[in-house]
């Protein structure tokens, strides 16, 4: 038997040589198969892939909806024609990318870092257009069009601005609007939000911006492999859905009426309706004017308001809480009512001071006291000796907890605005956990006349009253009344009112507080600057001390008219001027202008001329 060798004398390896030669057969058949595959079996798939990488699509902006008060008439929140500029990185030759920011930053400008905050260096790579200026105006563009050859990857379109006007006060009800954060992306992605996308940042326009923001287009044109136009193919276009149009609760004249009357001091003013929960009014002082978010560079404009000390972002109305100082009376006179621990008409004797523990508790009034009183004096003079004894000894802590959260206090009160907070009612049990000390008889005292650790909103004080008017019964307030079809003006939806807390004190019981209400504008403490001509108004005063020598709260919450046959006339007005301020007890003042403006139809001149406040202070409006 003789084998075939190679010179060497070796066998030849025909094995290997038939392995090797299966592999590329079975190589060459794979991918015959593949190729036939792609190209006539899934041949459309790809075609539309390759389509669609040829293709590039165009955001158009969509109108956000605009924003009414209760009339309907001129808008509070409008869109005006603006540009914005972009920049596609990709688009920008390697290494040209510092260059052109620096270009496109002097052309619009603003600052270099302003456009590097938009475009980091991770996004160098990114094809997709980043914004780097909103509200453009229109000889920019003009400018920027003229040196377009030197200016690769730049753009810009026609985007509508939002446009606030003179609303003043409004703002920290109407709100703003800007840049989508991740944060928020990351939370709202499943609901169509994109990166890029203008949000609501605060107030209306933060509650309501799904209806707000509409939806926007598609422009998709085809591109060559160089991104470039492809001018014979035609451009598919989706048009944008404009957002709804929103009607507030909110009265123009009433607002700006409580906003002068509050002047530039720091506070806030709530004016509700309380048969439905419609707020009427809300101011907060100080405040902002939400046009410096349509400013490119506001970095330094909005850092040096977040430093403010007296805080423009805060709405003071349901975002800061205050003791609720005699006002609280309200909700004691409603317990020792109900509990009837100690008779309407016993009497404790107020000598202006009084020992209790190891310090010395003085009345307001101070020697020699209001003398003996019933409750219905108590209540109308505020006396604070009457309060301290029948809290601390007939009522107790539980009682007046109990009575206090009836009223909504320590709640949120659920108003459509984001950021509320619940106030504070304080208890035995908290005081142990959180101070590991015993509730005293201190403490209880102090809670009475709406002292210690007792803290309300506003918008919880106007509740109250409003519980009272409506006899046990509090309605959710609200700021939105309707949604309208931004192209008919067609009604699509009313908020209808809706019941917060019904109480099962009996109504005759709030019939007297009402009753105790009204002698403390007829015969009590707010008599002078309160018993006006133009209605007939029931309240409570509020001195809340805290910690200063010669400086309160000023509190002053009530409604009018006082009877009435007919309860859907009736407002309450709850007003706070912070001790920030300087003491002039303004509180009261400022609600005989509203009230005196409201039912005599006035302006704030006017009203402050009939009722002879001239002399207090100037007539003026208090717009920056």
């Amino acid at each position: 038997m003789t084998s075939r060798l190679f010179p060497s004398g070796e066998p030849r390896p025909e094995g290997r040589v038939n392995l090797i030669a299966l592999i590329f057969i079975a190589v060459f058949v794979i991918y015959t198969f593949k190729l036939f595959t792609m190209q006539v079996v899934q041949g459309e798939v790809y075609r539309l892939r390759a389509e669609s990488i040829a293709r590039r699509v165009t955001a158009i902006p969509a109108q956000r909806g605009e924003i009414f008060d209760r009339n309907f008439t001129q808008p509070l929140v409008f869109n005006t024609d603006s540009f914005a500029v972009s920049i596609t990185p990709a688009e920008v030759p390697e290494g040209s990318i510092p260059d052109l920011i620096s270009k496109v930053a002097h052309i619009l400008g603003v600052e270099r870092d302003h456009i590097d905050k938009k475009i980091p260096v991770q996004y160098y790579y990114l094809y997709q257009p980043l914004e780097v200026a909103v509200n453009v105006p229109f000889s920019t563009i003009a400018a920027l069009a003229e040196q377009a050859d030197s200016l690769p990857g730049v753009s810009w379109q026609s985007k509508p601005m939002r446009s606030y006007g003179d609303i003043g006060s409004l703002s920290h009800i109407l709100g703003y609007v800007g840049d989508i954060t991740r944060d928020e992306l990351t939370m709202l992605y499943n609901k169509g939000y994109q990166a890029g996308d203008k949000i609501g940042k605060a107030g209306i326009e933060r509650q309501y911006d799904e209806l707000l923001r509409g939806k926007e287009g598609k422009e998709i044109r085809t591109v060559d492999v160089r991104g470039r136009l492809m001018a014979s193919e035609r451009a598919g276009r989706e048009p944008p859905v404009t957002g709804k149009n929103l009607v507030l609760s909110i009265d123009r004249r009433i607002q700006l009426l409580a906003e002068q009357a509050l002047g530039k001091r720091i506070g806030s003013v709530v004016v509700l309706r309380p048969t439905t929960g419609e707020v009427l009014a809300m101011v907060s002082y100080p405040w902002y004017d939400p046009l410096i978010f349509n400013q490119n560079d506001n970095g330094a404009i909005y850092q040096a308001m977040i430093n403010d000390p007296h805080k423009p972002f805060i709405n003071r109305a349901i975002q800061s809480s205050y003791p609720p100082a005699s006002t609280f009376k309200i909700v004691m006179t409603t317990g020792i009512l109900r509990e009837r621990v100690f008779s309407t008409e016993q009497t404790v004797d107020c000598l202006g001071e009084l020992t209790y523990g190891d310090r010395l508790w003085r009345c307001h009034i101070r020697k020699p006291g209001h003398g003996r009183l019933n409750l219905q004096q108590a209540m109308a003079q505020s006396c604070d000796i009457y309060y301290w004894v029948v809290g601390r000894d007939y009522l107790g802590v539980e009682r007046i907890v109990s009575y206090a959260r009836e009223y909504g206090y320590g709640e949120l009160t659920g108003i459509d605005l984001p950021g509320e907070i619940a106030g504070f009612i304080p208890t035995p049990q908290w005081k142990d956990r959180r101070f590991h000390e015993r509730w005293l008889g201190g403490d209880t005292m102090n809670m009475s006349i709406g002292q210690g650790y007792t803290l309300v909103t506003p918008i919880q004080m106007a509740n109250m009253v409003a519980m009272t008017v409506n006899e046990g019964i509090i309605y959710k307030p609200h700021l939105l009344k309707e949604v309208r079809n931004p192209l008919t003006g067609a009604v699509e939806a009313t908020v209808s009112p809706q019941v917060l807390h019904e109480s099962d004190i009996d109504r005759d019981i709030f019939r007297v507080v009402r009753r105790d209400m009204r002698q403390v504008i007829s015969e009590g403490t707010a008599r002078f600057p309160l018993n006006i001509r133009a209605v007939e108004i029931a309240g409570k005063t509020g001195t809340a001390e805290i910690g200063y020598p010669d400086r309160w709260h000023s509190w002053f919450t009530a409604y009018a008219p006082y009877q009435t046959d007919n309860p859907d006339e009736r407002v309450v007005v709850s007003v706070i001027v912070e001790a920030a301020n300087k003491w002039e007890w303004w509180a009261t003042y400022a609600s005989a202008i509203i009230f005196q403006g409201i039912f005599a139809n006035q302006t704030h001149d006017e009203a402050v001329a009939a009722l002879g406040f001239r002399y207090l202070m100037p007539v003026q409006t208090y717009r920056e």
